[in-house]
Formats: C-alpha cells, structure tokens, sequence
C-alpha cells in the first residue's frame, strides 16, 4: 500500500524509500528557503540536482549544506537570473542530458513596481516567463528523460487575481502588488494545465503546488504589522513541511491525463467559489484550459 502524507509530512518523509538514482533534477531558487529543503530531499533520494540560483554564493552555501547533511557529492549550482531571459538562454544552452525533474520553484512576492528590460513588470517576469521560458527551453532534455515531471510552486495568493491579459504588466492602471503576484502565481497553475496537454505524448506530467504557510524571505516586503498578524492567524509550516507538496508532486503523484493537477498538503486540492481560510483550495480561473491556451501563447510571443 502506498504511504500517506499530510500537511505535517516533510520533503524527507516523502522521498523515505524512494530510490532516484540516476534521475537529474533542477530546482529554481534552491539557495534559501522551501527550495533549499525540495533540494536537499531530491538529493537524499539519490538523485543528482543542480541548484538553478541568481545569487551563486548563497547557492554554494546551500549545496555545502545539503552535501553535508546527505552525504551526496551530486549537487550542483549554476547561475540563472528568472528576470534576464539571455541568462536564462545561457544556463540552457549549458545543459546537456536529459532532465527528469524541473521543479520551477523560485519567486517573488509584493515586490514595489519594478520591471525589467524588457518593461515586464517583475513578477510575471520572474515567477511566470522566466520559468516558462526555463522549461520550453529544456523541452528537448525532458523528452529524452521519457518520463519528466515539471512542478510549479503556486500559491493560495492565485484566487486574488486572474490574468489580466489587457494589461499583465500594469502598464495601464495602478500598480498593486497583491494582484500583481496573485495573477503570476494563477499563470503557473495554469502552465502546469497547458504543458500537461501540449507535453504528455512525450511523457511529461506536470503539477502546481500550494505550500502552505511558511515564512521565509519571501514575504520580507510585507509590511510588518500585517505579516505578524498573518503569523499569528494561521497555521505555520516548517521550510522542510513546506518543500513536502513540491516533492510529492515530483515523485509519487498521480499526474495521468486527468488527474488533478493543483496540489496542497500532499494531496489534490478541492475545487473552490474562494480560498475562505486564506491557504486551502484552488479557484476556478486558475484551472480554465482556455486561459491556459491563451496565456501560453502570449508567453510564445513575449518570449521570442
């Protein structure tokens, strides 16, 4: 019978007799926080994983870590900036074999308006096109694994926002972080949708995953009054509990043609009208196979 995971359940509990020998795996923004613990389950399993990081220092220090905690020589770090797509290209084209595991895991959260050079506003930048454009630039690397999986980290924030697609970079009206970062978090659910359809003939299965509630350095833009009320109302996950969802999804979930596809506390979300307690759940318009067509191939366009 296979073992049963739930919201207390660690990246290390999930990969508990899983043997991943042999499997490659990139994980985006492993140098702190929950990607630093997907990291280091991955590689407990056996599997070898590159630690895809902007701050490359930081990403040496996380590899020495997860080295020293797992007796594994199999981790790597290589720089890629989400934001710069000639950084993205540059840390594809520097991949050879196949890739079994993407787990497109680094973001940012309620950043002040800021762009890149291409005038995106940064969040759909970075937790949107930089990883769209990570994973359909490696397409060929995860055909010939056969059977890859490729894992968005998303978050319950989606529900505030679907995509704007008169006007993704706030362009046009008022710059507001929140529904900034919740319309990239609903695009890489809705990633996950689109690739499922467009990539499975090649094998590749694809998921969303919600986390929970974990505070890192994500949130160090918040204002400090309102994260530590949110602290002190709702349940709070270890970095190591949090990282248990994206490992879920990378190793033992189902993700045949029709199978969920947004995932939370290590099992399939329930489809819901609004995200009532802030974490559980995943909305409607975040699941839309027709904003799914839509957003990619907006993103084709933005991307070439």
């Amino acid at each position: 019978m296979s073992p049963t995971f739930s919201a207390d359940s660690t990246a290390l509990d999930v990969v508990d007799g899983l043997d991943l020998r042999g499997r490659a795996a990139i994980v985006t923004g492993a140098s702190s926080g929950i990607g630093v613990e997907t990291a280091r389950a991955l590689a407990s399993a056996g599997a070898s994983v590159t630690l895809a990081v902007r701050d490359t220092a930081a990403g040496e220090r996380a590899a020495a870590s997860i080295r020293s905690s797992t007796g594994t020589g199999e981790v790597r770090v290589a720089e890629v900036d989400l934001a710069d797509l000639a950084s993205v290209r540059a840390f594809t084209e520097a991949w050879s074999g196949p890739l079994h595991l993407l787990v497109n895991n680094a973001g940012v959260m309620h950043l002040p308006e800021r762009r890149n050079d291409r005038g995106w506003e940064m969040h759909m930048a970075v937790n949107h096109l930089g990883h769209f454009a990570l994973a359909t630039s490696l397409l060929p690397a995860l055909i010939e694994a056969g059977d890859a999986r490729i894992v968005s980290v998303s978050s319950s924030g989606h529900a505030s926002s679907g995509i704007r697609f008169d006007d993704m970079f706030f362009e046009r009206d008022a710059y507001d972080p929140g529904l900034a970062y919740g319309q990239s978090k609903t695009a890489n659910v809705l990633f996950a949708v689109e690739a499922r359809r467009r990539w499975a003939t090649h094998g590749i299965t694809t998921a969303a995953v919600m986390p929970g509630g974990i505070w890192t350095n994500l949130q160090r833009h918040w204002d400090p009054a309102v994260l530590a009320d949110m602290k002190r109302r709702y349940p709070t996950k270890t970095t190591a509990q949090g990282a248990a969802t994206s490992v879920f999804a990378a190793t033992r979930a189902d993700l045949t043609p029709g199978s969920p596809v947004y995932f939370e506390d290590c099992h399939p979300a329930s489809v819901v009208a609004q995200i009532a307690d802030g974490l559980h759940g995943v909305v409607p318009h975040a699941l839309d196979p027709a904003s799914a067509e839509r957003l990619w191939d907006a993103s084709m366009q933005l991307i070439a």
